[in-house]
Parts: structure tokens; C-alpha cells; sequence
């Protein structure tokens, strides 16, 4: 149930997290539309004064060119300055205008970037009066200052853009950063955290809303399996009398060939009530570890020989750690049976300061296990039908989560193999934490200059249920 909860929940967060770096692209968005908004109304202003000053010119010079042909009709000489009749240079769209009879004026650009403001008037006498002027300094320095503002302008509002983005980002970043570490330790098992509560903050955003949808879901959803889990519980323990008295009938029968398989399956229906009650427990986070110093070395090397079985057990490194040693000893024992029924031998286990490694010489671990981890009734592959029910690797999972400890799966495979190719054997390798938990569940947090190994004294906490010290058959799936 929780591994189910725990692949869930990470599955909201993988679609709903955004990844680092959200400031930076907000800022670099916001820039950009800032820089492009910035260009376009200084390419506006400086055509639109521009243009206004263009006209200023054109108005400039019509009056003056009016003043021109006044003076030439009144006094029959060309006196007004840079004033001329039938100019050779008067451009030619302007001379078909006046040519009409109309007043007009002209603006013209030379290839040197220079414009000259022309303005040509018809004389009675059937010539042509134009005026030429160019456009002057004082205006190009007014152009030329409107364009340095404008240009101060716009790389201030891409700065001030940015660093608003930043701030921006930076603070949906870190709302969403804080929801992704919530999500990620409910997924963990931490059923009293929640979204809403760890973001924080007073305003009501999109991230509200999302952290408010997580925690109803997560809610939702951990009472459906602890509701589950309450069902399944009962209904194992409902049947443990009834198998118990199967069992017990079973023996009194005479013996006999039909006696043996009766009692084989009866017993098999007793141990599956046993690990689904022990799943159960599991399940319901309420186990704790009862804590003893031991030589792991030691204890292992005990515990395989009074097994039985063909298990060679190597220490190559003996280490003193504090730890739960009917629970160890369930971790292992499910381990070497998982080992024993799909693996082929030699079988070993290696003992190296606190890691513990089971390995078999069999076709390895099956792919879905690899990539999940130990889900129940599930064994993996269809020629396992009938070799167990699947619980196995699961308890030693949940026994290790009690523990504090980490159990992990891989496949052996010759150096410079290829992934698909044929396994060579399987290990699973159990991972003892320096630190054991404490009755609570939690660690002991060690003094500053402390250093590390195991802790002087055994701490006992009480356990949330029994467990039985046989193990179980697994499967690898």
C-alpha cells in the first residue's frame, strides 16, 4: 500500500514540479518583451519627431518661399538667399508639381545620409523660384539626443524587467521547490506533512491551489489504503483460527499421501496468513525497533548455520552495530529463501562492515522488480506459478524500512556485458545505517565532534506487533 502511495504521489510531483531555473526564464521572458517593446516605441519616437521636424522644415520654407516671390514680383530682382530661378538641380517630381501651377515643397536625402528641404512656386513670368535648404545642425542634435534618451531608455526597462523577473520567479520557484520537497516526503512515508502548510505565505496563487489539490489527494488516498489495509488485516486475522484448526485436524488424520498434501497446502495457507498479517503491520508504520548491540559478523554467521542449507557466509569486514536482531534475522532469512527457490547455488552471502550481500548464481531479478522494488502477490515471471505467493521480498523490504536499514536489488553480469544479456546471478545487499532509529522512528542526532561507528548503548522501543523469525517464501517481483 505504501509503495503504491509512494509511486503515486512521486508521479504528481514528476508532471507538477517545474525545474530549477524558473527565475531565469521568467526574467530572460520579461527582457526580451521588454527589450522588443523598447525598440519599437523608440523606432515610433524617433520617426514621429522625425517626421514632425521634417514639416517644421517644409512650413519653414513654403513661407519663406512666399517672402521670395513677393520681393522678385515687387522689385523685378532676385534678392532673397539661397533663392534661385530654374534651378538645374530642382529635383523632378517637385518641377512637374509647380509646373501645374501649384506651390509645393520636397525632401530629399543625399547618399551621404544629408536631407535637403526644397520649395518651388511658379513666377507669372512662367519660371520656376525654388528655395534650398538643408536640414539643420540644430535639429540633428536634437534627433541625435532623443535618441541617446531613448537608448538609456530601453536598456533601463530591460534591466528593471529582469530584476522584476527575477524577484518574480524566485519566489514561484522557491513556493514550488518547497511543494516538490512535501510531495517527495509524503511519497517518503511523512503522512503528517502537507503541501499547503510547507509552501507557507499569505497570497493566494496557482500554487495554492495545486499544494491544496495534492494534500485533499494525498488525504483521499491514505485513508483508501488504510481503510484497505484495515480490511486485509482483519480478514487475515479472521482466518487464523480457522486455519489453525484446519491445520490441527490435518495432523490427527491417519497418515497417508492425501495426509501429507493436506497438511503442506494447510500449512502454506498458514504462512500466507502470517505475512499478510505482517504486511499489514508494516504497512501501518506502527512497528518499532527493539535495539541491541551485536558483532554483525557474528550474528550472521550463526543465524545461516543453524539455518541450514548449502549457504556459504564470508566476513570480510566485522563491524559492531546496534540494531533489531529478530528483525535482522527475518531480512536475512527471507533473503537466502528468496535465494534457495529461484536462484541456483552456490549461494553466499559476504558480510562487509555494515552491508550484508546475498547473492545466487540463478537467471537474476526480473526487470519490473529492478525498476519498482518488491511488490506483493506478484512473482515476476509465470514460470514461478505456485512457488510461493509473492510476500517475501516485500516483508524484507518493510523490516528494513524498520530498521532504518536500505535493501537493494541488481543483477551479476560479466564486465562489458550488455544490458540484455543474460544474468549471471542475482544480490540483493542490505545497508545497516550507522545511526539505528530510535523508538520513535527517528534518529538520534549525535553531539558536534562525535564520530562515527556504532552507539555505546542499545536503546529499546516498543514494538507495534510480533514477528515471525521463519522465513517465508518469496518471489522476485
Amino acid at each position: 500500500m505504501r509503495g503504491f502511495l509512494r509511486r503515486l504521489t512521486t508521479a504528481v510531483v514528476r508532471h507538477t514540479r517545474i525545474r530549477t531555473g524558473l527565475r531565469w526564464k521568467l526574467s530572460a521572458a520579461i527582457a526580451l518583451v521588454g527589450a522588443l517593446v523598447a525598440v519599437v516605441l523608440s523606432l515610433v519616437v524617433h520617426n514621429a519627431a522625425r517626421v514632425s521636424m521634417l514639416d517644421n522644415a517644409r512650413d519653414l520654407a513654403d513661407e519663406r518661399i512666399l517672402v521670395a516671390q513677393r520681393n522678385y514680383e515687387l522689385s523685378g530682382r532676385l534678392n532673397f538667399p539661397n533663392a534661385q530661378i530654374d534651378d538645374a538641380a530642382l529635383p523632378a517630381e517637385l518641377r512637374e508639381r509647380v509646373e501645374r501651377g501649384r506651390r509645393a515643397t520636397y525632401v530629399s536625402d543625399r547618399p551621404g545620409g544629408a536631407t535637403d528641404i526644397w520649395a518651388a512656386v511658379p513666377l507669372k513670368d512662367g519660371h520656376v523660384m525654388s528655395l534650398h535648404t538643408g536640414f539643420t545642425d540644430r535639429s540633428s542634435d536634437i534627433l541625435q539626443d532623443l535618441d541617446q534618451a531613448l537608448v538609456i531608455g530601453s536598456i533601463a526597462v530591460v534591466l528593471g524587467g529582469s530584476a522584476l523577473g527575477v524577484l518574480i520567479g524566485g519566489q514561484l520557484s522557491r513556493r514550488l521547490r518547497k511543494a516538490a520537497a512535501a510531495a517527495n516526503q509524503v511519497a517518503a512515508g511523512a503522512t503528517d506533512v502537507r503541501v499547503r502548510d510547507a509552501i507557507g505565505g499569505v497570497v493566494r496563487d496557482e500554487t495554492d491551489d495545486l499544494a491544496r489539490a495534492v494534500d485533499a489527494m494525498t488525504e483521499t488516498l491514505q485513508q483508501r489504503l488504510e481503510a484497505e489495509r484495515r480490511v486485509t488485516a482483519d480478514i487475515a486475522h479472521e482466518l487464523r483460527t480457522p486455519v489453525t484448526g484446519l491445520l490441527t485436524a490435518a495432523e490427527l488424520l491417519p497418515p497417508g499421501r492425501p495426509t501429507e498434501l493436506v497438511l503442506d497446502r494447510a500449512k502454506a495457507m498458514r504462512t500466507l496468513v502470517e505475512d499478510v498479517l505482517e504486511v499489514a503491520r508494516l504497512d501501518s508504520a506502527s512497528e518499532r525497533a527493539e535495539l541491541q548491540d551485536l558483532m554483525l559478523g557474528q550474528f550472521v554467521t550463526r543465524r545461516v548455520a543453524a539455518r541450514g542449507g548449502d549457504v556459504q557466509v564470508r566476513v570480510l569486514h566485522e563491524s559492531a552495530v546496534t540494531t533489531d536482531p529478530r528483525r535482522l534475522e527475518r531480512v536475512l532469512f527471507n533473503l537466502l529463501t528468496n535465494a534457495a527457490r529461484h536462484g541456483r547455488p552456490p549461494v553466499e552471502v559476504t558480510v562487509e562492515g555494515r552491508v550484508v550481500r546475498v547473492r545466487d548464481h540463478g537467471p537474476g531479478f526480473p526487470a519490473g522488480l529492478l525498476a519498482e522494488g518488491p511488490s506483493r502477490f506478484r512473482t515476476g515471471s509465470a514460470d514461478r506459478a505456485g512457488r510461493g505467493h509473492g510476500l517475501g521480498l516485500t516483508i524484507a523490504a518493510g523490516q528494513a524500512r524498520v530498521l532504518g536499514a536500505r535493501l537493494t536489488f541488481r543483477n551479476v553480469r560479466s564486465p562489458g556485458a550488455p544490458e540484455d544479456a543474460p544474468a549471471e546471478g542475482a544480490v540483493a545487499v542490505l545497508w545497516l545505517p550507522e545511526h539505528a532509529p530510535t523508538n520513535t522512528g527517528s534518529y538520534p542526532m549525535l553531539p558536534e565532534g562525535t564520530g562515527g561507528g556504532s552507539t555505546g548503548g542499545s536503546t529499546r522501543g516498543s514494538t507495534g506487533g510480533s514477528t515471525r523469525g521463519s522465513g517465508a517464501g518469496g518471489k522476485r517481483g
